[in-house]
């Protein structure tokens, strides 16, 4: 199947490129590489480099390509920026969304994936949460998550456009972006394999279920291949297990250590150090996914122990400088 990846040349969307290669499907990637980098993607993979909210642009792409499905991974990912800057989250996350759809249903498209939050959109819940758990997002960021998923739904029953909703926890793993307001763990990877301290926000008592991005990508080709009688379905996809941010820094801390020692360096790690409370983040966010491992048939590769230690390994070799 030929298949349109917005924001594949980043984090996610490059393993979910990966993915559709190894089993068969022609993909071709739009990002603006305002985070994402081509060498993500294989040279020969199509990258149209335009911004989702160039609508002219987009339609260019969808019309040269000619995309069957189409998987959105691009999107204004920061929840504290979102708190800082609505319109700029709004316009990215819920005008850009818009313009995929729009030019999916120009297109003849078949099925759109889009990338929701399962971390942002159920609000405070300290059990797994299933699909039916009322959404209760207290971020710009969460709010357009969840304004996405009912502009999929408008479109699937106004445009008969099968949509899906993939509602990932916080995902984390090779090739993730370090810099700016990234994810916690590429952070602490990069700072602490270079000797740098690393700051844990207020007590660091905030829980978060961590899923590896290969794992998620896996979620998305089964989403996109999987014939699905209802024509917008949301699932959850996450390991439902609680890490407080804690013991996060202390296993990351522990596996660059003795990755140090390895390469010859006698000098500990600065230990973890404590900063303010960010603005926007939840106590405690964790995800069922057992309607995904059951209709979809997802089955997670990575616990968390073996997945930060191949983190920890990808940033190693890759020696990503601030």
């Amino acid at each position: 199947m030929r298949i349109l990846i917005t924001g594949g040349a980043g984090f996610i969307g490059s393993h979910i490129v990966e993915t559709l290669i190894k089993h068969g499907h022609t993909p071709a990637v739009v990002d603006n590489l305002s985070s994402g980098n081509p060498k993500n993607i294989p040279a020969e993979i199509p990258l149209y480099e335009l911004d989702i909210c160039d609508s002219k642009k987009l339609e260019e792409a969808f019309h040269d390509f000619k995309p069957e499905l189409v998987c959105h991974q691009a999107a204004q990912m920061s929840v504290s920026r979102s708190v800082r800057e609505p319109a700029f989250d709004a316009r990215v996350n819920i005008m850009g969304l818009i313009n995929v759809l729009d030019q999916s249903v120009q297109n003849n498209v078949k099925k759109v994936v889009f990338a929701s939050s399962g971390g942002v959109l159920y609000g405070d819940v300290f059990e797994p949460a299933k699909e039916d758990q009322p959404a209760n997002p207290i971020s710009p960021y969460g709010i357009s998550k969840w304004a996405g998923e009912k502009y999929l739904e408008f479109y699937s029953k106004e445009h008969q456009l099968k949509t899906v909703a993939l509602r990932y926890a916080n995902v984390y793993g090779p090739r993730q972006n370090p810099h700016g307001e990234a994810g916690v763990v590429a952070i602490f990877c990069r700072n602490l394999l270079q000797s740098l301290p690393i700051t844990v926000n207020g007590d660091g008592k905030y829980i978060r279920d961590y899923v590896h991005g290969s794992d998620v990508a896996e979620a998305n080709r089964l989403a996109l291949e999987t014939d699905l009688p209802e024509s917008f379905t949301t699932f959850n996809i996450g390991m439902g297990t609680p890490t407080d941010v804690n013991q996060l820094a202390e296993q990351v801390y522990q596996l660059c250590q003795t990755k140090a020692r390895e390469t010859g360096s006698d000098d500990s790690l600065p230990h973890p150090d404590h900063g303010p409370a960010r603005a926007g983040d939840l106590r405690s966010n964790l995800v069922d996914a057992s309607k995904a491992k059951s209709i979809l048939g997802w089955n997670p590769r990575f616990e968390l122990e073996s997945g930060l230690a191949e983190t920890v390994d990808w940033f190693a070799e890759n020696a990503i400088q601030s």
